[in-house]
């Protein structure tokens, strides 16, 4: 159902507006997804749905419309009222407001895992760009689940989908309330958790994976807390220079790729 819009101050498009201040301050359940390669993930995933659609008239030649419900309204603008809508231009020329339908427990989503499962725990991540560079990595290399504490930044803020390129749509996730909390959730479902350090006992390339592991990440600079890093299998990445340390999201692609590469190099 396309839906001309012409005055950017339209009460039916209320929830695209000003659309960099409500990420500040959050949507809830609810958030905005852009592009069509994220949205053609988002349309794919059970646990999400999307309220409406809000897209530049040029780019109606080549929108496909028919992949969409017929129920999901689709707002029609010109360029420079959408950029007008959103308080900056969308040069992607695609909108979405999505909800997310249901936010599982921690303990819920483990128990919910196959007997052999990949997990990354994710302890004080609040770069935008370093979640969704996660999400990515887990989703291309086939993590089963990703855990998140407390402190760590919001899957869905925009910017966060937009590097995941969906992924946060892709991998299912679960806030604990701390690391204490995810580690005793893993403990308890009979996971090996292997905590990353530029200190850790053991290079990555000599461990063997677990039948199921739990991959933990911390912040770049503080890094995982010392008591979490004494209750688990400490592991570093080998590196040479100057350098002793990568950007968290880097750590994590190589640590996946490690654990994923006996079944996708068959």
């Amino acid at each position: 159902m396309f839906i001309p819009v012409r005055d950017p101050d339209d009460p039916a498009i209320a929830d695209y507006r000003a659309v960099r201040e409500r990420d500040l301050v959050g949507r809830g359940a609810r958030f905005i997804a852009e592009g069509e390669v994220v949205l053609a993930v988002l349309r794919r995933q059970p646990d999400f749905t999307v309220e409406s659609l809000l897209i530049s008239d040029k780019r109606l030649p080549t929108f496909d419309a028919t992949a969409w419900p017929d129920a999901i309204p689709i707002f029609v603008a010109g360029q420079p009222v959408m950029d007008d809508i959103a308080g900056f231009h969308i040069h992607r020329g695609l909108l979405a407001i999505g909800r997310r339908v249901a936010t599982p427990s921690v303990r819920d989503l483990i128990a919910q895992l196959p007997p052999a499962a990949t997990v990354v725990g994710l302890v004080g991540i609040a770069n935008h760009d370093n979640m969704g560079g996660v999400f990515r990595n887990a989703a291309a290399f086939g993590a089963d689940a990703v855990l998140l504490d407390g402190t760590c930044c919001d899957p869905l803020y925009r910017k966060a989908i937009r590097v995941s390129v969906g992924g946060s749509f892709v991998v299912p996730y679960a806030r604990a309330v701390d690391g204490d909390d995810m580690l005793a959730a893993l403990d308890e479902a009979g996971f090996v958790s292997v905590a990353l350090s530029p200190s850790g006992n053991q290079c990555l390339h000599e461990l063997r994976p677990a039948k199921r592991s739990a991959l933990l990440f911390g912040a770049e600079g503080p890094g995982l807390p010392k008591a979490l890093l004494s209750r688990t299998l400490t592991v570093r990445i080998a590196m040479g220079g100057t350098m002793d340390s990568l950007n968290v999201a880097t750590s994590s692609g190589i640590v996946l790729h490690h654990y994923a590469a006996s079944q996708l190099c068959r």
